[in-house]
């Protein structure tokens, strides 16, 4: 009996363990989806980990911010508080809570998570900040004072909460102080972005055009990618007659943000200004299409209609303002004339009889014309008013951009956003759906593998997200194929079985996974280039992964001997010395991936990528002419997002 309870309780351990393991194993492939930001299939993988253990906080956590990261903040919030109550002593759990309810704009719930923040980690700078910058978000503009003087007498070199201290006394129309903490935030850091724009605020307040056109002009340098910032410097260039300037800034703001309306609008009125009429309606068709009861617009397209000989247009859209302002005298006279021009002389008469009679009223008099004046002239979005239609528009209230601080984002994205290389070419059951040439790469082992194999393996160089649909089906594959594995004795079909799992858990980002069917399979047949060059690709993605996690990079295969392998038995294959140049340019080795690349592009003359990430890393090795051409052959090869990278290394200095 005694012999028996203990073979009892070992089995009972041994399949507790075997649960615990699969759990883990789940976790860590969900969070390695999320990695690649691929956060449907992290969250399937979630779903999973919850399903089989309920009680463990992580799961939820991870899945909360799988939501966040997809916007579905009331479901990442859900989750952020299940995942507080299982354990309510992680601070980074209520940091995320906090900000899925700044982005609801929940100001006060979000305190009350930093306030808990604080609570278990009272000397993270992040929380204090984040919580004072609620407070005035929240209008409590006395409490987020005394929060930032706490953290100001915590931590006196930190130029974000003076610039922030500034920003609260312009809210309380203090420009005296502002001025003042944002003179010391400067002097602590010029080299914030933030700052400068506040700064560029206040100089546009009073109209010193020049100083702001500087402030935003710092600001830029350190922010590049910040739309409002072009807006607002393009206002200050047409206030000292840079119109050049002020319309390159327009380009700019809306190749940041192609559906940004204040950029099309401005844009459309400086083309007027320019006599590029042409492009100006088509500026103002924009915009109509966003807004299509903007009279404003409507009536500035009028204009233009007229000018350029399209009567009837011009008619069309006169008759839209009219009916909305029938006193618009100007818009009036406006029609009459292009009536008068159409031969429709009747009608022309009835707007000019209206004309008159207002004229004949001393109380309305005669509508202000388009001035020279009127062109500098500014409204705010929400004002309507029909006199105004050649103003620039402005936003109601200056709009600042706050970064919330938060370090959990970084820990799990810790990843570079500039411009980066294109990914490695690897096997999916997907198509990419984004193919460059529209023609589906080929190399001679993988279609002898697809003659083998029921589910066809397309090459592919992209990192798609899985729907829910497709995740479901590889999911179904692998369960069927570990059913048929466990039955299979000979060796040709545990290889051909082995090969398709290995894809199947690569697809689904469970790289260990998949790095233990490659090397099974690699037992069997050690002759197989297919099977060293994709576990390469997985031992590459997951080293990428722990680096990321801040832990040290476990090679279990070397990706680096594993490439050289499958060169040794193809060497005829371009992908797989694009894979090893990525492996070079990943650890900074740029001359060995520009070798690797370079050696790619000999065996295939027309794999954009290979220019693409060879002119990447020649731009970055310092050869920015050579590197420029390369990517300029990618785009005319199809990979039309080298021409942004091109334009973006013209800019730089």
């Amino acid at each position: 009996m005694k012999k028996f309870i203990f073979t009892f309780v070992l089995v009972l351990a041994t399949l507790s363990a075997s649960a615990q393991y699969r759990v883990d194993r789940l976790v860590t492939a969900g969070r390695s989806a999320l990695f690649y930001e691929d956060f449907v299939l992290s969250i399937k993988y979630f779903n999973l980990a919850i399903g089989a253990k309920p009680y463990l906080y992580e799961p939820w956590y991870y899945r909360s911010v799988a939501k966040f990261n997809l916007d579905d903040y009331m479901g990442a919030e859900s989750d952020a508080s299940e995942a507080i109550n299982l354990n309510p002593y992680i601070n980074d759990i209520y940091d995320l809570r906090a900000i899925c309810r700044i982005r609801q704009q929940r100001y006060d719930d979000a305190i009350a998570d930093y306030n808990s923040a604080i609570r278990l980690e009272p000397r993270n700078r992040n929380y204090w900040f984040n919580r004072a910058l609620c407070q005035m978000e929240a209008k409590n503009y006395d409490k987020a004072q005394l929060e930032l003087d706490t953290v100001i007498t915590k931590w006196k070199d930190y130029s974000n909460a003076y610039s922030l201290k500034a920003e609260v006394y312009l809210h309380q129309k203090d420009t005296v102080q502002a001025e003042k903490w944002l003179d010391q935030s400067l002097k602590l850091n010029p080299y914030d972005g933030d700052a400068w724009i506040t700064r560029a605020y206040m100089a546009l307040a009073r109209k010193e055009w020049k100083v702001a056109d500087e402030a935003l002009t710092k600001s830029l340098h350190f922010k590049p990618n910040n739309v409002n910032s072009y807006i607002n410097r393009a206002l200050a260039r047409i206030n000292i007659n840079n119109l050049r300037g002020a319309m390159s800034d327009y380009d700019a703001a809306i190749d940041l943000d192609p559906h940004n309306f204040l950029a099309h609008y401005n844009r459309g009125l400086m083309r007027v200004q320019l006599g590029d009429d042409n492009r100006a309606i088509t500026d103002f068709d924009f915009v109509i299409k966003m807004e299509p009861k903007n009279f404003m617009a409507i009536f500035n397209r009028a204009l233009l209609h007229d000018k350029t000989g399209n009567l009837k247009a011009a008619i069309r859209d006169y008759t839209t303002v009219i009916n909305q302002f029938p006193n618009f005298w100007t818009g009036l006279s406006a029609r009459a004339h292009c009536y008068r021009r159409l031969g429709m002389t009747a009608k022309a008469e009835l707007d000019e009889f209206r004309i008159f009679k207002a004229q004949m009223n001393k109380h309305l008099g005669i509508q202000p014309r388009w001035s020279a004046k009127t062109k500098k002239e500014m409204r705010k979005r929400s004002e309507i008013d029909p006199n105004k239609f050649a103003s620039i528009v402005v936003d109601d209230e200056p709009k600042y951009e706050h970064n919330y601080k938060s370090e959990y984002r970084g820990r799990i994205q810790n990843r570079q956003v500039e411009t980066a290389y294109l990914p490695m070419f690897q096997l999916s059951y997907f198509p990419n759906t984004q193919n460059v040439s529209g023609v589906q790469a080929f190399d001679k082992d993988v279609e002898a593998l697809n003659q083998k194999m029921k589910d066809k393996v397309y090459i592919v160089c992209s990192k798609e997200q899985l729907d829910e649909n497709s995740s479901m089906k590889i999911f179904s594959l692998i369960d069927k194929l570990s059913a048929e594995l466990s039955v299979a004795k000979d060796i040709e079909q545990k290889k051909a079985i082995l090969m398709r799992r290995a894809i199947a858990h690569s697809v689904l980002r469970d790289f260990e996974a998949a790095i233990s069917d490659f090397t099974y399979y690699l037992s069997l047949d050690d002759k197989n280039a297919l099977a060293y060059w994709q576990r390469a690709v997985c031992q590459a993605e997951m080293d990428e992964f722990n680096k990321a996690q801040g832990k040290g990079v476990v090679n279990i295969h070397s990706a680096e001997a594993d490439f050289s392998d499958a060169i040794r038995l193809n060497s005829n294959n371009a992908y797989i010395y694009y894979n090893r140049g990525n492996l070079h340019a990943g650890r900074n080795e740029l001359s060995k991936a520009i070798d690797d690349y370079t050696i790619a592009l000999k065996i295939d003359n027309r794999l954009a990528e290979a220019y693409y990430n060879r002119g990447i890393a020649r731009a970055k090795s310092g050869n920015k002419q050579a590197g420029i051409q390369d990517l300029s052959k990618a785009g005319e090869l199809g990979l039309y997002d080298a021409y942004s990278v091109i334009k973006r290394l013209n800019k730089a200095k």
